[in-house]
């Protein structure tokens, strides 16, 4: 346990995570989603004794930490929570009895131009079509942003165009597998701070905090604004063990070391194949060894 102050270690920016070779559970692409930290997600939550009773992610995005630690008995139960109106209808869809019906309607949809615009204008028709509108707007923008203004994708990869990142049948599996997962997940929409405050005295819970953030002034996310001090104290008071995930920057290690925080680089490469370090802040990070 870390009690004089944060602890910061420098790992090998070299060692990154392959990400090919970690099962890709979320049926969303994220800007900043954590498929390449799951590797070390199975090391803190493989470390208990006994798995932990329930990981509650507050910022759950694409739930890819969530989905994992259930589907690997890392957890007896993951609980995601998002604020995000389009997204929380995905989850609530996938968990609540229609999932299959989306793995269905995904296989089905013939993309087109014209197809897309009118899934896209039926998202205000309920919450079933919302969710289809955001698993099909998430494939067809660029970099998978669902903040307002994203663009949509003109070339993508290869010249395929709107189908460069649409691929029905996978999305049907990934789908499918989370239904069948379901009785270890559940959803709640609303704000990741205000939940870790009603659950910060469980014993039996374990936090992972992934909270979202902007690049070079550029909101990857519909619910960007984060209050950040308010975060680290939230975590300081929190009884279950944490962790958190965030960019390398002086402000955050002034935080972290304010909380008495143990703090690790850890390498990761982004969507652009640029390699970079982000940081790993909980208040004991001896499961990762020595540096």
């Amino acid at each position: 346990m870390c009690t004089q102050g944060a602890l910061i270690h420098n790992q090998d920016s070299t060692a990154v995570v392959n990400v090919a070779t970690v099962p890709k559970r979320s049926p969303f692409r994220y800007a900043g989603g954590k498929t390449w930290l799951i590797p070390r997600i199975r090391e803190w939550l493989g470390s208990y004794a006994t798995p932990p009773l329930e990981l509650i992610e507050p910022f759950a995005g694409g739930g890819i930490v969530s989905l994992t630690a259930a589907a690997e008995g890392l957890v007896h139960r993951a609980t995601l929570v998002e604020l995000d109106k389009d997204v929380a209808s995905v989850w609530y869809t996938l968990l609540n009895g229609y999932g299959r019906l989306l793995a269905d309607e995904v296989v089905r949809f013939q993309l087109c131009p014209e197809n897309v615009q009118a899934a896209l204008k039926r998202a205000e028709d309920g919450l079933y079509e919302r969710a289809f509108a955001t698993i099909l707007r998430n494939r067809i923008s660029r970099g998978g942003i669902l903040a307002p203004g994203a663009g949509i994708v003109k070339h993508g990869e290869n010249g395929k165009g709107l189908a460069s990142r649409w691929y029905p049948e996978t999305l049907r599996r990934r789908i499918l597998d989370i239904v069948a997962l379901k009785h270890k997940l559940r959803f709640h929409e609303g704000d990741g701070l205000d939940y870790l405050r009603r659950n910060a005295r469980r014993p039996d819970a374990v936090f992972f905090i992934d909270p979202p953030y902007v690049v070079a002034g550029r909101r990857l996310y519909t619910h960007s604004d984060i209050d950040h001090a308010k975060l680290f104290e939230t975590a300081s008071a929190l009884v279950g063990d944490f962790l958190i995930t965030y960019d390398s920057t002086p402000e955050i290690r002034g935080l972290a070391a304010r909380h008495g925080f143990a703090v690790r680089e850890v390498a990761m490469k982004n969507t652009h194949h640029a390699h970079k370090t982000e940081l790993l802040i909980s208040r004991d990070l001896g499961w990762m060894g020595n540096p």
